[in-house]
């Protein structure tokens, strides 16, 4: 992993020395950027030691405000502002007032005026004086120590583009103790985010005391080994557990509430549901025996919903769960819950006919089943006040009548959900799984669960994106999702996480005409170092050499574009040397016509850039128009067709844009050579990853033409079918031939049929991921 002391960013993020200049700046250039900042001409008010921080009498909320005030101002000063309450109408000179305003119409609205005398933090709530305190905080130079900080004089008026802004943490993967879950609150402070969604739940471990069943902790806490490496066969076999008594859940939740934060608990049912098996085996369609998992995935044994203990077992811990977490919401989950045990369960096939749950064309009997589950649990919940969150998994179904939808799988179920009319929350996993790696070029990174998703790609996000005015209403906000399967420590939790919840935080909160990326990471390196002196080990890919390799049919070429956040200078090669200050220097887009060993690197005064490095390997079907019979996955159609035959071939992540990826039919493409061309050999690319479903050819198939009419098939291959589970990697085909003389080639690349025996999906269909097909 990635350590705080990079060496590339020492200089650029260096803190400022403790015998800095008397006076610092505030810049109201904060993360995230507010909706309206008006600055006059008059002078900064000055911040300083004899700063009063003032609150109105008899108000405890804007009390425990102004004594965060101080705590921040310390934190970047080294001096903390006395706090004094007020009467009404009283005035205080050289202060900061925090007052409320019944005006302003968002009650997380604020308006913050500055003038030489003093600072106003006015709210419609508390909580709007809150968030104001944040834009103050953060418009402070995060060291300061013992500097007057001058504040612009001006006027901000600001509210939230969404009322829910949300972040989530799995604990039920990996446990990560009660200090740092406050820790990860303040974080959610810091970027004015009002919802923490605690995943409590897993079938790798249940992590939350319910006092009714003692053995979901005394044993669903616990598993007895954790599988190493993307569910190998190997097993390191230490005992691995831990949960929260429900004093220390309360103590948290009362952590988050002074902060403005609601906690969302997530029971997820009636799935993922092996730790409680475990604990208690007879809520099972088997009877099990059941084993708290060790390894990662979607398992077939769910809880038994055919049984009356079962369901009286869900309405007891969701009443433990309510005294616990006053929230609104509770989170109950629904994903990935397999119907094969249900199909099979005497108990579930009596509830089907009893309840009277029929299939029909979209839905199966067994999926009713579900959404008579959810629907039981979310009456449950509705009788005692509350209201329930499900995975987007609930569409598929009756869905409950008053859910809120969280839309993981894309933003399709969150559209579908809101043209429905319900409220929604978007989590797509394309823009919003922060477990995802932040960059393309893994090989520096520390273990994850595969994808893609950058921060420009998180800040890119429009939650109600496709939707007309009234389905808009429906987008109650957004959220990321850190699921920790490969995430067993907090440095590692806190890399993944920052600095995209900044890019997060924007999408939440900002209006869409004011966002701009560029302008945006300029505001993120002053952010970065609130990271930094808080001791926060974040990820600093945003100062990488950002590089676009895009396909020029026209002139047959690479156009690579290069560029980096603060405009250094970057210098580059073609033949596969090291760049230095004597290679060429960037000063344009860059056309590569021929094979070339690209290498690219910025050049800082505090040192050099990590190497971009590519190889665009140029053959006779190089940017020759290509067809495709059968279409890629929507989701992973990226560039197209031109993408098989650009020169670059894609690395081990399938997410990233240089691979295709096709469900459901072979590949077949036809290649125009432009003009009769020998060739003698055809190869293509595949990444098999057992554990995404993705699979490998098992043929390839040469055929030839001179009209692209009449083909005459020249080879084919057979390639056995993956059997391997575990298989991760990248599989190289060729098939050569007796020379043929042709303009058009026509190659099929043959899917694997099913994923095989033994793999969590089992029979069902596999996606094929394909990149550059080479004719020679």
């Amino acid at each position: 992993m990635r350590k705080l002391n990079h060496a590339l960013l020492a200089s650029a993020l260096a803190l400022a020395c403790a015998s800095c200049t008397a006076e610092k700046e505030a810049n109201y250039q904060v993360i995230p950027l507010p909706q309206e900042v008006s600055l006059t001409q008059g002078n900064p008010f000055k911040l300083n030691e004899n700063v009063l921080i003032a609150y109105p009498e008899n108000n405890a909320l804007l009390q425990r405000n102004a004594e965060f005030l101080s705590e921040y101002i310390q934190q970047a000063t080294n001096y903390a502002p006395k706090t004094k309450a007020i009467a009404a109408g009283e005035q205080v000179k050289n202060a900061i007032v925090l007052g409320l305003d019944p005006g302003i119409a968002n009650k997380e609205g604020y308006v913050l005026t500055t003038t030489p005398e003093g600072i106003s933090i006015n709210g419609q709530t508390e909580n709007g004086v809150f968030y104001g305190i944040q834009t103050l905080r953060k418009s402070i130079p995060a060291e300061a120590k013992g500097a007057t900080v001058l504040i612009p004089a001006g006027e901000i008026k600001d509210e939230p583009r969404f009322s829910y802004r949300g972040m989530h943490l799995d604990v039920g993967r990996h446990f990560f103790p009660k200090e740092f879950i406050k820790k990860y609150i303040d974080l959610l402070a810091l970027h004015n985010m009002n919802t923490f969604h605690w995943h409590l739940t897993e079938d790798q471990g249940w992590r939350i005391e319910i006092k009714k069943y003692p053995k979901l902790t005394e044993i669903g806490s616990q598993r007895s080994r954790t599988v190493i490496g993307r569910n190998t066969q190997e097993y390191d076999n230490t005992p691995y557990g831990g949960f929260y008594t429900q004093e220390e859940a309360k103590e948290i939740v009362k952590y988050a509430q002074e902060r403005y934060i609601t906690i969302i608990p997530e029971v997820d049912l009636p799935g993922h549901m092996l730790a409680a098996l475990a604990a208690y085996p007879e809520m099972g369609c088997t009877g099990g025996p059941y084993e708290v998992c060790p390894r990662w995935g979607v398992f077939e044994d769910v809880l038994c919903i055919g049984n009356d203990k079962t369901m009286q077992f869900l309405e007891d811990v969701m009443s433990e769960i309510i005294e616990i977490f006053p929230s609104e919401y509770v989170h109950i989950g629904g994903d990935e819950a397999p119907r094969t045990r249900w199909e099979k369960c005497p108990k579930c096939q009596a509830r089907i006919k009893a309840e009277g749950l029929k299939a029909d064309k979209k839905h199966t009997a067994e999926d009713r089943l579900q959404s008579y589950c959810m629907t039981r649990i979310e009456k449950f919940l509705n009788s005692k006040g509350r209201r329930i969150i499900g995975w987007d998994e609930i569409l598929e179904g009756d869905v409950a009548p008053n859910a809120t939808v969280m839309s993981w799988r894309g933003a399709s179920g969150g559209i579908e959900a809101a043209q429905m009319g319900h409220d929604v929350i978007m989590t797509p996993n394309t823009y919003c799984y922060f477990d995802y790696y932040q960059t393309a070029d893994t090989k520096d990174e520390p273990l994850g669960i595969g994808g893609y998703v950058p921060i420009e790609k998180v800040y890119s996000l429009d939650p109600t994106f496709d939707l007309n005015e009234e389905q808009k209403k429906h987008i109650i906000g957004a959220q990321a999702n850190l699921w920790t399967e490969y995430i067993t420590t907090t440095e590692h939790v806190e890399y993944m996480v920052l600095p995209r919840m900044a890019a997060l935080a924007e999408v939440q909160w900002t209006q869409p005409e004011k966002k701009d990326f560029k302008d945006f990471t300029k505001r993120l390196a002053r952010l970065m170092k609130f990271y930094q002196r808080d001791g926060f080990n974040y990820a600093k890919h945003v100062f990488d050499l950002k590089v676009d390799f895009t396909p020029d049919v026209a002139k047959k070429a690479v156009v690579v574009t290069l560029n980096t956040i603060d405009d250094a200078p970057i210098y580059y090669t073609l033949d596969g040397t090291e760049p230095t200050t004597a290679s060429l220097k960037y000063t344009e887009p860059v056309a590569i016509t021929e094979t070339a060993d690209f290498q690219a690197v910025v050049i800082r005064p505090e040192g050099k850039s990590k190497v971009v490095n590519k190889k665009i390997s140029f053959n006779k079907a190089t940017y020759c128009p290509i067809e495709l019979t059968f279409q890629p996955s929507e989701k992973y159609k990226f560039g197209g067709a031109i993408t098989l035959v650009d020169g670059m071939k894609g690395n081990d992540s399938y997410a990233t844009g240089a691979w295709l990826g096709f469900v459901g039919g072979d590949v077949e493409a036809i290649i125009d050579l432009g003009q009769e061309t020998e060739i003698k050999r055809v190869a293509t690319n595949a990444i098999v990853d057992m554990s995404a479903w993705i699979m490998g050819s098992t043929g390839l198939v040469v055929s030839v033409s001179d009209d692209n009419k009449e083909f005459r098939e020249v080879a084919v291959k057979d390639i056995p079918a993956e059997t391997n589970i575990d298989k991760k990697g990248v599989e190289n085909y060729e098939i050569t031939f007796d020379p043929v003389k042709a303009r058009y080639v026509k190659v099929v690349i043959k899917r694997s049929p099913a994923l095989p025996k033994g793999h969590a999906g089992e029979g069902k269909a596999a996606y094929m991921f394909i990149d550059e097909i080479e004719v020679n």
